[in-house]
């Protein structure tokens, strides 16, 4: 959520009932409600807070979105001048077709909406996209600057942090975040936001390239792979069965 003193908006509302208790508590003003792709666990509180509020909602034009008042794709702009934010629309399909991200600035700091494309040590499943897709996504959010915070959606970045730690055992960067992370969790705290460029010294979906994630993916799969989109797919495709 992103507020000021009077007014809030709301990314990927799931659930609306948290959101009304928290707005309600605070006594804030609905201003809009920005929406990344179409899985009921991000937009199932969206048409309940529309009909509260008025409050437009806006979302990826290639997938259907409840109560959706603007539809985006890549390049447009969206602004929200009461709470001093501004974005670009990133569409990254992979996880979904149609899934976009939104990049921009909040009161000064970069930041990007990425849903369930770009996780804190890793990244969506494919349920619809291809790994190509996926990577050339992923590549275009990592190019971001290195201090952008990266608000993903779900809070799974341990188990992501210890199947990270199978492909790059030897990745100092990627110890110190997973001993830090591990100490943020037993204090009841998120590890969310991460940076962009944190996910690219210890995110192994994000570092392709790298030799050693593709001796490890080599390795886990027993044959030679061909490119970095070749790796990532034998990544993904590890982390997929990884208990």
């Amino acid at each position: 959520m992103l507020r000021d003193d009077r007014r809030a908006a709301v990314v990927d509302p799931g659930d609306a009932a948290p959101v009304l208790a928290y707005l309600a508590a605070e006594r804030l003003e609905l201003e809009a409600v920005l929406v990344t792709h179409h899985h009921a666990d991000h937009v199932g509180g969206v048409a309940a807070l529309a009909q509260r509020f008025g409050a437009p909602v806006l979302g990826p034009a290639f997938e259907t979105i409840p109560s959706c008042t603007r539809a985006l794709d890549d390049g447009d702009a969206v602004e929200l001048p009461a709470l001093a934010a501004r974005f670009a629309v990133m569409h990254v399909p992979g996880h979904t077709l149609g899934h976009i991200a939104y990049a921009g600035d909040v009161g000064g700091e970069h930041v990007v909406f990425c849903g369930d494309t770009l996780f804190a040590g890793g990244c969506g499943r494919l349920f619809e996209g291809t790994a190509a897709q996926m990577h050339a996504s992923l590549a275009r959010l990592a190019a971001l600057p290195g201090t952008t915070g990266v608000y993903c959606a779900h809070e799974y970045t341990l188990a992501n942090l210890q199947f990270a730690q199978e492909v790059e055992p030897d990745n100092a960067a990627l110890a110190a975040r997973a001993e830090r992370d591990r100490g943020r969790r037993k204090q009841g705290l998120p590890t969310v936001p991460s940076t962009i460029g944190e996910e690219r010294a210890t995110n192994p979906f994000l570092r392709a390239g790298v030799a050693q994630v593709r001796a490890a993916a080599q390795a886990h799969e027993g044959r030679e792979l061909a490119g970095e989109v070749e790796v990532f797919a034998a990544v993904r495709r590890w982390k997929d069965g990884f208990a």
